[in-house]
């Protein structure tokens, strides 16, 4: 049976691993998509399929191109790009052998009987596959789209949530999470007026984990804290409100706020923090469970993430996951969700000789924080490629943590990892534009090196003035 403490943040994790692997195992072609036996695979719309090929035409048929001209018009099939090049040596070509590349638009019940038709007149005749990238914002208004909601957690229809039996609650929870619905990038943060019974709930949790901060928190978390408590309303008397938060975390590191009505998917929460952009709910956990919270709740987001957030090493470490998981695989994302969890949900850290917490996860609940600092855990050293695979448990405490010696290390092997993720492009963050640049050309490249040129003279300059 599981403790209030250790039930409090596991559908946490179960929101960035398990959703992903739900998106990934429930994934289907694109709408429409069709497959043929010889496994050409198709697009299609309004009946038709686009189907892309190459095939090659021998100089010694003189015939041949007529035939497959017959073979496409025969079926009317519309062509919509063609190219040619001389054909790859083999001990059986002649170098004026010709390969096609067609791209066409045909019936989709003629494309078995057109492909037959094509073998039969032409040689080596094969798809093309194009390769499909998962969307993913290029400029920060984009996040606008990334609002995709898991509603597994929410208290109308999880008859486990702590609300569910209370109209009051899911009456409030649902009018402050219409705030989120209706933001939109570069709107005024929406502010709320909490309840004295939302307060009472903060100040049970904020003094409960206060008391051990000091001995289990790592010191960028403490030092950060005082600030908060300073500048931003922190303290056992008053909810911050995400404005003043959010103002306060984009003069330190550039992070910005914003606001979100539940759960969001694995791939737009992680595609937002590539925009140094973290996604923060504003309801409260149900005042019966002060310690218990089946969703990601603000205690969780204010006191857990926010101030490791205005850490310039830690920013950067979660903005370099966000940058990795843009137009990844599934599997990827996958991947990337639980490198996550493993590290910035529940990741520990050297420092003077001790091992101390710096993941939110842990920072937000009193019962894990003191188990994950004590003798019983397992500790690995943190390596990237094992973190992003390692089993994770959701019964209880986690058997293993990751262990990073430094942040800048962890981020240092972060890039290493996301090195091995395969796609065909890289991408740029540009924080003047607050855009994304995809490096998939020479000449984007080349504009990109002479601008690290640029910064690099400038650093020149300014150690010749110091020596």
């Amino acid at each position: 049976m599981k403790t209030e403490a250790v039930v409090q943040f596991a559908d946490r994790k179960r929101s960035l691993i398990e959703d992903a692997r739900r998106e990934r195992e429930s994934g289907s072609p694109s709408p429409g998509a069709s497959r043929c036996a010889d496994n050409f695979v198709f697009e299609e719309k309004n009946g038709k399929v686009t189907l892309n090929m190459v095939f090659t035409l021998s100089s010694e048929k003189k015939s041949s191109l007529s035939k497959t001209g017959k073979v496409f018009e025969t079926f009317e099939a519309k062509i919509q790009h063609i190219e040619t090049r001389p054909r790859r040596r083999t001990k059986n070509c002649v170098v004026s052998d010709l390969e096609y590349f067609i791209r066409c638009e045909v019936h989709s019940s003629d494309t078995d009987a057109l492909i037959n038709s094509l073998k039969r007149v032409a040689d080596d005749v094969r798809a093309i596959a194009e390769e499909k990238v998962p969307w993913f914002p290029m400029k920060i208004g984009d996040l606008d789209k990334c609002n995709h909601l898991i509603t597994k957690y929410d208290p109308d229809l999880d008859q486990e949530h702590p609300g569910y039996s209370d109209p009051d609650y899911r009456k409030r929870r649902a009018f402050i999470s219409e705030l989120a619905f209706n933001y939109k990038q570069g709107d005024p943060l929406p502010r709320v007026d909490y309840t004295l019974e939302e307060i009472a709930t903060w100040r049970k949790v904020y003094q409960t984990l206060r008391s051990i901060y000091p001995t289990h928190a790592c010191r960028q978390y403490l030092e950060t804290l005082q600030q908060l408590e300073k500048d931003c309303g922190y303290g056992e008397d008053s909810i911050p409100q995400l404005s003043d938060v959010s103002s306060f975390l984009k003069e330190k590191t550039g992070f910005q706020l914003r606001p979100v009505a539940g759960l969001v998917s694995s791939r737009d929460f992680l595609a937002s923090l590539a925009f140094r952009v973290f996604q923060c709910t504003q309801y409260i956990r149900h005042s019966s469970t002060p310690m218990h919270s089946p969703e990601p709740d603000c205690c969780h987001e204010l006191l857990g993430h926010i101030p490791m957030l205005a850490d310039k090493e830690f920013a950067q470490f979660s903005q370099e996951i966000g940058l990795a998981s843009l137009g990844v695989s599934d599997e990827d994302i996958e991947r990337l969700s639980t490198l996550y969890w493993f590290t910035v949900e529940f990741g520990l850290c050297k420092q003077d000789g001790a091992v101390k917490a710096y993941g939110a996860g842990l920072l937000s609940s009193y019962g894990e924080l003191k188990y994950a600092l004590s003798n019983e855990p397992e500790y690995k050293p943190f390596k990237a490629e094992e973190a992003a695979v390692q089993p994770y448990q959701d019964q209880t405490y986690q058997p293993v943590y990751f262990v990073s010696e430094s942040f800048e290390d962890a981020k240092a092997k972060l890039r290493r990892y996301s090195l091995t993720i395969r796609k065909a492009f890289s991408v740029r963050y540009d924080p003047f534009t607050c855009s994304m640049e995809v490096l998939d050309q020479p000449g984007k490249i080349q504009n990109a090196l002479s601008q690290m040129r640029e910064d690099l003279k400038t650093l020149h300059n300014a150690l010749e003035k110091l020596v």
